[in-house]
């Protein structure tokens, strides 16, 4: 069976209970997430070997995480146990027109201090066929941003396909690099790309007319963001990019577009109402898709399971994908109702 590697950070947690704002009561509640955590726990969920990455403090609170990850099919065993803390992220979930936030400490986390040289990769990728990684490692640190370019360097040496979800994140790059200057060092060895428009535009530096506020998608701009991307990285095989026109904290379209160099494919659009939590959305997106490239018959269709993967992780709460196969393809066959079944 094949195997797959993420690395990255994963986080305590502490949300706001329902719709909430932070501390409107002395209650929160407390879960583990990170993007790449979130792409490892996908990929076991879909019955895939996936190995898990990272740097967790050898504590009660990293015990507890790494037990998490393990409860849900996740090899730990390349995970280091190591410095003083785990990140933490505080979210208020949104409603209605009120958006939800996000409030990092994640500071000195153990993973911000790790240092090239600390992870054995060429232990980590024997007999592997697929790593991930995104573009939120590389803004935590200068020294996590180097770990993330020798991690791939040792994938392309190695003939394993990369992956890589630029993810921006305005709040994390303040070590004095800006995130194109990074990431577009760490795409020339990456394969497959995904993201949304704010991503290729601010993670890449690629200008193009698409308003990322504007919560009106014209489909044919994407395909020329696209291929900009391919022409300015012609090693990438693939470009995805997930298309959520937000109408309220609750009511989303949610949709996404690829091209990989010849052929340009549009998905299904979901009209995904009453959202229970976005959070991990476009992770699941990136597990689905890594699953549909490497299982499905066809890159469409491995589109169409990433974009309904990605549509259910909006009614599940917490950041981790609890999907398995056969509920996707029955969203993907058109199963909409949400009957209870029996």
């Amino acid at each position: 069976m094949q195997r797959y590697i993420t690395f990255g950070e994963i986080m305590l947690r502490l949300k706001a209970p329902h719709q909430e704002r932070l501390f409107q009561t002395p209650y929160l509640e407390a879960t583990f997430g990170g993007g790449e955590a979130n792409v490892a726990v996908g990929l076991a969920q879909f019955g895939l070997r996936a190995a898990f990455v990272s740097v967790i403090p050898d504590n009660a609170v990293g015990s507890a995480c790494v037990k998490e990850l393990q409860k849900q099919g996740v090899d730990t065993s390349f995970i280091l146990r190591a410095g003083e803390r785990l990140g933490i992220y505080f979210l208020e979930p949104g409603a209605n027109q009120r958006p939800s936030k996000v409030i990092y400490d994640r500071s000195h986390s153990a993973i911000s201090s790790a240092l090239s040289g600390d992870v054995d990769w060429k232990r980590v990728f024997e007999n592997a066929t697929w790593f991930h990684i995104s573009g939120i490692t590389p803004a935590i640190s200068q020294s996590a941003a180097d770990l993330s370019m020798e991690a791939v360097r040792q994938a392309r040496d190695m003939g394993i396909t990369v992956s890589c979800d630029l993810n921006f994140r305005k709040k994390l790059w303040r070590y004095g690099k800006t995130a194109p200057e990074v990431m577009r060092e760490i795409v020339q060895y990456v394969d497959v790309a995904v993201g949304n428009e704010e991503d290729c535009q601010r993670a890449l530096g690629i200008k193009a007319d698409v308003e990322i506020e504007s919560g009106i998608l014209e489909v044919e701009k994407y395909r020329t963001l696209t291929e900009r991307v391919l022409e300015q990285f012609p090693n990438l095989n693939h470009v995805a990019i997930t298309l959520r026109e937000s109408h309220s904290a609750n009511h989303n379209g949610w949709s996404a577009v690829m091209n990989d160099g010849r052929d340009f494919f549009v998905s299904k659009q979901y009209d995904v109402r009453n959202i229970v939590d976005r959070v991990g959305t476009g992770d699941t997106f990136a597990a689905g898709l890594i699953y549909g490239l490497n299982n499905l018959e066809n890159q469409a269709k491995a589109l169409q399971f990433a974009v309904a993967a990605s549509c259910l992780k909006h009614s599940i709460p917490g950041d981790l994908p609890l999907l398995s196969v056969e509920e996707v393809n029955n969203l993907v066959q058109g199963s909409v109702s949400g009957r209870v079944q029996r």
